[in-house]
């Protein structure tokens, strides 16, 4: 293989913005290593194109982190590009929330992409990790605060690392809108179940909530920017040899960061605004 092409490791790569990642970055002749955590999903996307390796990995398991680290480096002398893409939307009110819930949103969204980088970090001296962040790292989304603290809690620890890092590994933070991808709908379909075993004055309070909530997901599903879109900037991303700390995909993510630029108790009323609308 040319020694300028690069290698890669993507989490999540079973479908919506990681797999496209996968097939595009093998697509340019890279070397791709693709996370997954079924044997049909490995078949498939090593069918795509022989560039792609998958590689099974459950971000939350450190066992399995080290299992897929030790894999990569028998076929690869180091990572150019590590990309944690690997993750899931808990959807509730905050009173309706189940911690069990919360703590695996956390779990996969933001503690197992730090497993991860400190596993990865000696194969990446030089090298760069893109988190797949979210507009909803703004933190102005109510229903979805758990995704939204997940994603935030993402951001600032990367950057973080951006700051402390002694290797040379640049850190950048990709924000998408909202994509069409099946996040949306397992996270409905999780929020449905668990709004289902509140009690009654509970279901009563906010079932109009639940309701707009699926209202959205069924809207993201059909309206939101393809996933494709997304990893064409990544792949941009990762042959830019300086690239920022952060990017918007989409002009609703640009427009959710300057909405979140506002003080407090003028967004918080203007959103009520909006939700009443609805």
């Amino acid at each position: 293989m040319n020694k300028e092409l690069k290698t890669i490791f993507v989490t999540g790569a079973s479908s919506g913005i990681g797999k496209e990642i996968s097939k595009l970055s093998a697509d340019k002749g890279y070397k791709v290593f693709a996370g997954v955590r079924k044997k049909s999903d490995k078949s498939d996307l090593e069918s795509y194109n022989k560039n792609i390796t998958g590689v099974y990995i459950d971000v939350t398991n450190i066992s399995s982190i080290d299992k897929a680290f030790w894999f990569i480096i028998k076929h690869a002398d180091k990572l150019d590009v590590l990309i944690n893409n690997a993750g899931i939307a808990v959807a509730s009110p905050v009173e309706c929330l189940d911690i069990k819930k919360l703590k695996e949103q956390f779990e996969v969204n933001t503690f197992g992409p730090v497993s991860i980088a400190q596993k990865f970090i000696p194969l990446l001296k030089g090298g760069k990790i893109i988190n797949i962040s979210s507009m909803a790292a703004s933190g102005i989304f109510p229903y979805i605060s758990p995704y939204c603290a997940s994603k935030r809690a993402l951001d600032i620890i990367f950057n973080s690392y951006n700051i402390e890092n002694k290797d040379n590994i640049k850190v950048i933070s990709v924000k998408p809108a909202v994509i069409r991808t099946p996040i949306w709908n397992k996270s409905i379909k999780s929020a449905r179940e668990l709004f289902e075993n509140q009690n009654d004055i509970l279901r009563e309070k906010y079932i109009k909530d639940l309701l707009l909530l699926e209202k959205n997901a069924s809207e993201g599903s059909k309206t939101g920017i393809d996933a494709k879109y997304v990893a064409e900037k990544v792949l941009k991303i990762i042959n830019t040899q300086n690239p920022k700390p952060s990017y918007c995909v989409g002009i609703k993510s640009n427009l959710a960061l300057l909405f979140s630029l506002l003080p407090s108790d003028i967004l918080n009323k203007l959103i009520k605004l909006r939700l009443e609308k609805i």
